[in-house]
């Protein structure tokens, strides 16, 4: 069931890919990213994927089948998942390597990613959410999350010693499996939820106390999904952050993982976005 949301003024964690040379083939880094790059031979714009915390960037899967299917280039690009900054530096690189136009989206922590990557990219023209956290210049993903009740995902998280990006001591966070699919996947069919809990990649505790510096969403038009049956990242804060970016916002009955349980919705919603923007 999809629902469309008011867009009015007012409105935890969560949540590219290296060009490598072939060598058999000859291929250079420059010429490998320019198959992928919109200003390269495609009528339509590039849609970058990034996938949020305790995933990776299969976890775009049906969707990617989707949107190829329609004749979308497409790229999912690996999220470092090693704190906000160093995974916008991340991302920020490849958009660099992009000249034609693109289209951002990001599924849940992603969403934090893109905001802070996009911003400056002039290659970037639509963003695109899926039940996702869009902080704004100056805020904690911490606290953010913490802004409405209803997450469970802060008391499903097991942490482990792990040295955080700057090489001090740190820990690495992940869901404990036996509470993967209540917390993350309720609507997900229970084999496909195991085989997400065991794969997953931990997500560095110093995204919780990492501040945004910038809020691309200011100056690139938003879309959003809202999961509405959410026990990660609560509906009431994603329709908050929606409001106040001012973003094309619609609603789905779906856990946090709307990339399995509602592939077609967040599919649709990339290709509205993808609509707007005039190829290169």
């Amino acid at each position: 069931m999809t629902e469309h949301l008011p867009m009015s003024r007012r409105g935890v964690v969560m949540a590219g890919a290296a060009v490598a040379a072939t060598a058999g083939l000859g291929t250079t880094p420059a010429s490998a990213a320019r198959r992928d790059d919109p200003g390269h031979g495609h009528d339509r714009p590039l849609v970058i994927l990034v996938h949020g915390a305790f995933a990776d960037g299969s976890s775009w899967g049906p969707v990617i089948r989707r949107l190829q299917r329609a004749g979308h280039p497409v790229r999912s690009v690996a999220n470092p998942l090693r704190g906000l900054a160093a995974d916008a530096a991340h991302l920020r690189s490849v958009l660099a390597s992009l000249t034609g136009p693109v289209v951002l989206a990001g599924h849940s922590y992603g969403g934090a990613v893109i905001t802070e990557a996009a911003a400056g990219a002039a290659n970037v023209k639509a963003l695109v959410y899926v039940a996702a956290f869009m902080p704004d210049a100056g805020e904690v993903l911490g606290e953010l999350a913490a802004r409405f009740p209803g997450s469970e995902l802060q008391a499903a998280l097991t942490a482990v010693p792990a040295p955080a990006p700057d090489g001090s001591a740190g820990a690495d966070l992940c869901i404990r499996q036996d509470r993967f699919r209540h917390v993350f996947a309720a609507d997900v069919p229970e084999p496909t939820a195991r085989l997400l809990a065991a794969v997953q990649r931990p997500l560095a505790a110093t995204a919780f106390t990492d501040r945004a510096t910038t809020a691309a969403w200011h100056g690139i038009p938003s879309w959003v999904l809202v999961t509405t049956r959410d026990r990660g990242i609560p509906p009431r804060l994603q329709r908050f952050q929606a409001a106040r970016a001012r973003a094309r916002t619609v609603g789905v009955d779906s856990s946090h993982l709307p990339l399995y349980s509602h592939p077609g919705d967040v599919a649709r919603l990339i290709q509205a976005a993808a609509h707007t923007v005039t190829p290169a």
